[in-house]
Formats: C-alpha cells, sequence, structure tokens
C-alpha cells in the first residue's frame, strides 16, 4: 500500500525513470563487447621437433669435420694442394645447390595452396638441381684422382677434404632419394595439401644440406 499523501507512481513511469538513472550512471543497456579473438599459438608438431633434433644432431657432425679440416690444412709436406681445386666449376655447382633453395620453398608453397601440378614442377626441378650438384662433384672428384692423383690416402689434405665433401656429397644424396620417392607419389596423385608436412619436413633437411655447403664452399674452395 502507498503512505497517505504519497501519490504511486504509474509502472511505465517507474521503468521509464530507470533506464534515465541507468544512463546518467554510464550503463546503455547494451550487451558488454567480446574480447579480441586470440590468435592461434604456433606450436611445432612432434615430426617437426623430431627433424629439428636430428638436424642439430646433423650441425655438430659437420663442425667436427670442419674443424678437422681447419686445423689439418697447411700440414702436408708433399702435395696435391688446395690450388689444385677448380674454382669455376665449384661456383657452377654451388649456384645449382643453391638454387635449389628456392625452387623447393615454391614447391611447399604451392603444395600447402593445394597446387599440385605446381607443386610436381618445382619439386621436380629442386631433384634436378641437386643431381647438377652430384654430377659436378663427380666429375671434379674424377679430374683430381686421375689428373692431380690426389686420393683420400695420398695426404691430409686428400683425407680431410673427401671427407668432409663427401659427407656432403652423401646427405645431397639422401636428399635427393627422398625427394624423387616423394615426387613418385605425387605423380600418383597421393600427396595433396594434407601431406604438406612430409614435403615440409624434407625441405628443412633440404634448406640445411644447403646451408652446410655455404660453410663448406667458404672453407674449403675460398
Amino acid at each position: 500500500m502507498t503512505p497517505p499523501g504519497r501519490r504511486r507512481m504509474p509502472r511505465a513511469a517507474k521503468h521509464s525513470r530507470g533506464i534515465t538513472l541507468a544512463t546518467r550512471s554510464g550503463y546503455s543497456g547494451s550487451p558488454a563487447p567480446f574480447p579480441p579473438p586470440v590468435p592461434k599459438e604456433m606450436r611445432l608438431s612432434e615430426h617437426e621437433w623430431g627433424m629439428l633434433s636430428f638436424l642439430f644432431s646433423e650441425v655438430a657432425f659437420f663442425s667436427t669435420l670442419i674443424v678437422a679440416y681447419i686445423n689439418f690444412e697447411g700440414e702436408d709436406t708433399i702435395g696435391p694442394t688446395p690450388e689444385i681445386l677448380s674454382l669455376p666449376l665449384v661456383f657452377g655447382t654451388t649456384a645449382c645447390l643453391l638454387s635449389s633453395s628456392l625452387t623447393v620453398h615454391l614447391a611447399t608453397h604451392s603444395l600447402e595452396r593445394g597446387k599440385q601440378a605446381l607443386f610436381r614442377l618445382f619439386w621436380a626441378l629442386t631433384i634436378a638441381l641437386g643431381i647438377a650438384f652430384l654430377a659436378g662433384t663427380a666429375y671434379e672428384w674424377y679430374g683430381l684422382i686421375v689428373d692431380e692423383h690426389l686420393t683420400i690416402s695420398r695426404n691430409l689434405f686428400g683425407t680431410t677434404f673427401y671427407t668432409l665433401v663427401g659427407f656432403h656429397a652423401f646427405h645431397v644424396t639422401v636428399g635427393v632419394i627422398a625427394m624423387s620417392v616423394l615426387l613418385a607419389l605425387a605423380l600418383g596423385r597421393q600427396v595433396t595439401r594434407e601431406h604438406s608436412l612430409a614435403a615440409k619436413l624434407v625441405s628443412w633437411y633440404w634448406h640445411f644440406v644447403d646451408g652446410v655447403w655455404i660453410v663448406v664452399f667458404a672453407v674449403v674452395y675460398l
């Protein structure tokens, strides 16, 4: 009941007065804004961590070979010496290997976008450049062995040179074989966007091989 002497406020007026008071207090009546979406956290898969762990172990392996080469450089009392190495030939093979880093990147990027034809094209170009590098290395070794009589047992230079460059060539060969298997599957339409992780891991290995060669080239040939 309303106390005597006091008018009862209509219900609609009370509602209007409540809205006015809420507006004056800063409440607009609209729903609170949602927080901005949180970007998806980039996490490496177990396969990616496994490949990175393998590559880190390979860094230690090649570091040992490079240090050994540097340590024994100039210790030979008989030839041949590093002066017999052919820079023009090695510049050509190096250009092939470094160019393959670009083609393998374009290949994986194309596969992630679902462009399988482009993936097969750039992937095949990467394999061809890798084979060209191996062919150049084989031709260089043939000249060193036949013309210069430099063998792995001739002197310290021959031992360290063939060990360092030979192990790198072995890694390039493994990469070419892995990419060839993946290309064969791709030609059979068995490699799609869902399999981009496999191509990505192989490309990491190939980039690593290219990066190692930059160091080997600088140490041995320059």
